[in-house]
């Protein structure tokens, strides 16, 4: 046997794979003179040596192969004697290549079975390491990519607005919910010179940290521009020739920017490219359109402005794609048309309503696709006016729906708060209110939303005045019965009757009457020499 099978026989017969080679690479210096080299050649995915390599039965030897290959071309060139494929559940994975013995010998039959037999012990551990190595590579790209997912909501989350705007007859709310693979939705709320609120929605293509970074810049730029500039449609365009020549490529950005006046309803908008609001108002719900194309990609681009008003019950909903294009199980998206429904719908917490239907129609184990940002205005009430001559007035409506009590009490909380009642009789006049619309929306309404709830509140000449009206006539309008526990445990009176000897007790006079086809209670407080604190 020769010195070089000798040598390749100790190496496999020392144990596992790892130990073949490493005492290989380790054998006495007279026995590793014996060794050939072992050139490295590179063989392309569609040389015919690799199908060659992949049915061959052993060591190869490559003067002997008549292929028309460069693989074999450059062996050759190389000095490449004999080539072994190293193949690893039926797949080659390798070759191991040994140049011409340095004692000019063939290689013998022995010589060739031991590299067979560490071909096969070396295939399996080598196509083991390269595992290991693509999962280690793999983990490292992984852990980059949720460090920079990790940037990029820390980015996204830090210009979002802290707080939301406080308007006095209005209900303002949002809902932000990032996707795992970040996105750039945004929106934001700040004030202007006018007195008016700004309204921002958008949405940046991309993923990741450049997504956010956009973001940023845009919110930025808009905020900038927002306070300088009047029209909305001229800020967009500003905004626009300003991301245009910094912008990265095959990115843009949606935008709804909206300017809403508090006192009067009025709203001025222009879009770019972004989602359609849906506006809520008596009429129905409808999409309020105006054209533009998305911000970044076309310098000198116009923004159509279209004006809208909300009234009192009305309501603004902005939102981001990620709710329109969200797949139900069997891939059918959300859509606008199911979205406009629940705008129609609900006319209570209207996020949570959307929120509830998008659950159902995903399933449970629904994983969120993109970024979800609602922004929804409701006009509770009317600014309220206190003008000398005129006093205070105010006017609103409340579905005829259980529960809708304490939302008309609110309400009217909110409208009297200029007069400044003393604690105890604002609590007594917000209970009166709750009970007397309990009233309308059961007794006289029948429970049914498309009857509202009718809410004047008047404060003239040392008077309080709310009345409250629905459409419920010819209802008996006999005093108020004083409760009686005793009789009415002997069956001898009824608890009908006893919310409004309740409204009674809680303000200084007490009206109802008919008129104009609405059945009207109206509460009287006293503002000047009324009843004390205490008394009721």
């Amino acid at each position: 046997m020769s010195t070089f099978a000798q040598t390749m026989r100790r190496a496999i017969l020392r144990g596992g794979r790892d130990d073949a080679v490493t005492v290989a690479e380790r054998a006495p210096a007279d026995e590793v003179a014996e060794q050939p080299s072992s050139p490295a050649v590179e063989i392309a995915p569609n040389d015919p040596l690799i199908a060659f390599l992949q049915g061959a039965s052993g060591a190869v030897e490559v003067d002997r192969l008549e292929l028309d290959s460069p693989a074999v071309r450059a062996l050759r060139e190389a000095g490449v004697a004999l080539v072994v494929p190293l193949i690893s559940g039926g797949e080659l994975i390798g070759t191991l290549n040994l140049g011409a013995r340095l004692s000019d010998q063939q290689y013998s039959t022995d010589d060739k079975k031991l590299l067979d037999a560490l071909a096969a012990q070396a295939a399996p551990a080598l196509q083991v390491a390269e595992l290991v190595r693509k999962q280690a590579a793999e983990a490292a790209s992984r852990e980059r990519i949720e460090q920079e997912l990790r940037v990029a909501q820390l980015i996204q989350q830090n210009f979002l607005p802290r707080q939301l705007p406080e308007l006095r007859g209005w209900q303002v709310q949002a809902y932000y919910k990032p996707a795992r693979e970040v996105g750039g939705d945004f929106y934001d709320f700040f004030e202007l010179d006018s007195g008016e609120i700004a309204v921002v929605i958008g949405d940046v293509t991309d993923k990741g940290v450049p997504a956010a970074m956009v973001m940023a810049a845009a919110r930025s730029v808009l905020r900038a521009s927002g306070t300088r500039i009047v029209s909305p449609g001229d800020v967009l365009a500003r905004v626009n020739d300003l991301l245009v020549p910094d912008i990265p490529d095959r990115m843009f950005v949606t935008c709804l920017y909206a300017v809403v006046n508090p006192e009067s309803g009025r709203i001025r908008f222009a879009n770019a490219g972004h989602n359609l609001p849906f506006a809520r108002t008596s009429d129905g719900v409808v999409e309020l359109r105006a054209t533009g194309m998305p911000l970044g990609l076309l310098p000198g681009m116009a923004y159509e402005e279209v004006e809208a008003a909300l009234g009192p019950g009305d309501a603004l909903l902005l939102y981001s794609d990620g709710i329109t294009e969200a797949h139900d199980p069997s891939r059918e998206m959300f859509g606008t048309k199911r979205l406009g429904d629940q705008v129609a719908g609900d006319r209570t917490d209207l996020i949570d309503g959307i929120l509830t239907s998008l659950g159902r129609f995903t399933g449970s184990g629904w994983e969120q696709e993109d970024d979800i940002t609602i922004v929804t205005l409701r006009r509770t009430s009317p600014s309220l006016r206190a003008v000398a001559g005129d006093g205070l007035r105010a006017s609103f409506r409340v579905e005829s729906r259980p529960g809708n009590e304490r939302e008309a009490m609110r309400l009217v909380g909110e409208a009297v708060a200029p007069l400044d009642l003393a604690p105890q009789r604002l609590e007594q006049l917000r209970t009166a209110v709750s009970e007397a619309t309990m009233n309308a929306i059961e007794h006289g309404n029948q429970s049914r939303p498309e009857l509202p709830v009718e809410i004047d509140v008047e404060g003239t000449g040392g008077e309080l005045r709310v009345r409250i009206a629905d459409r419920g006539l010819s209802r008996p309008a006999a005093a108020p019965e004083a409760p009686d526990l005793a009789a009415k445990l002997e069956g001898l009176q009824k608890p009908r009757g006893w919310g409004l000897y309740l409204i009674e007790n809680m303000v200084d006079e007490l009206r109802v009457f008919d008129a104009d086809g609405r059945h009207t209670v109206e509460l009287v407080v006293n503002l000047e020499g009324g009843a004390a604190d205490g008394d009721r």
